[in-house]
């Protein structure tokens, strides 16, 4: 299994990463900071580095130079991740060695692709295969039908070397060690497929609030995670006017287009619902589930 170091200062980028990572056999660790990484990095040994290059202490550039210049980890490739990515970012990035470089607001596909291309790149090759040894052919016997010193061998019985490969690797056949059932993960894509099955409704995109895409359902989307960072945009000012008029957190609001309309909720601090309604006829069905769901979106988030 993989081990994969996230660094950011963004609670909800590192959030995002570990779900895009979910299921994935990778073993996920983070860390806050550029120094919490180093000491990361010498403690758990990671097999990638995902790194933010904007930190508050130790950028992402000094992360990677730090790795590639361990005495153990220097083979360890580091996937930089930047707001930015120009001539510049590209420059210093391929000066530090690092594997490749990541734009943000990104989707989770997005990220999958790269850790997949920078991990089959950094694996070491496959070794040789074995030579088998030469197989004497055996002594012909003197005599028709005389015993030739042959054995034959049984062969054993499958659910035994079924166990015995079971109890060596320690995985079970119910997939968990020690045979334990895995934990239920809950998920939002549910949710947001019912949104999607109302009549009238085109889309709906749920987002962090940096514009993260975390899912989204429904056709008609012409660029999902546009629409999940344009809306963490408008959500964040949204919430500055409230505050400054003194009426507290946004809930949600709606923006009528000359075709179409767009409500958008809070779900709790953390993330964002946007759906797209094609017809207007659509919006109470939308509010009365949204009033319902949101409390469960917030569990899944």
């Amino acid at each position: 299994m993989a081990k994969v170091l996230v660094v950011d200062d963004s609670l909800s980028v590192r959030k995002v990463v570990e779900r895009a990572l979910l299921g994935r056999q990778m073993e996920v660790v983070c860390a806050a900071t550029g120094n919490e990484a180093l000491e990361r990095i010498e403690r758990d040994e990671p097999d990638v580095v995902v790194c933010d290059v904007l930190m508050p202490d130790k950028d992402g550039y000094e992360i990677c130079q730090f790795v590639k210049h361990h005495p153990r980890l220097a083979r360890t490739p580091v996937l930089l991740m930047s707001g930015i990515v120009n001539d510049e970012v590209r420059e210093r990035a391929a000066r530090v060695q690092s594997a490749a470089v990541l734009s943000k607001p990104f989707a989770a596909d997005d990220l999958l692709r790269k850790l997949d291309a920078v991990l089959a790149a950094s694996a070491p090759p496959p070794p040789p295969p074995p030579v088998e040894p030469a197989v004497p052919t055996p002594a012909r016997p003197l005599l028709a039908g005389a015993p030739t010193g042959n054995r034959h061998v049984e062969s054993g019985d499958n659910g035994a070397t079924a166990k015995l490969l079971a109890d060596r690797s320690g995985v079970t056949p119910a997939g968990s060690p020690g045979g334990e059932p895995m934990p239920a993960l809950a998920s939002s894509a549910g949710i947001l497929k019912q949104f999607a099955a109302i009549d009238g409704v085109q889309w709906a995109v749920l987002a962090d609030r940096e514009g993260f895409l975390l899912d989204v359902a429904g056709k008609g989307v012409v660029d999902a995670e546009v629409a999940g960072a344009l809306s963490a945009c408008l959500t964040e000012s949204s919430e500055g006017l409230g505050r400054e008029l003194g009426r507290g957190a946004l809930l949600g609001m709606i923006l009528e287009y000359s075709q179409g309309m767009v409500v958008l909720y809070g779900v709790g601090a953390s993330a964002l619902l946007a759906i797209a309604l094609g017809e207007p006829s659509a919006l109470g069905k939308v509010r009365y589930f949204a009033k319902k769901s949101i409390p469960e979106l917030l569990q899944a988030v």
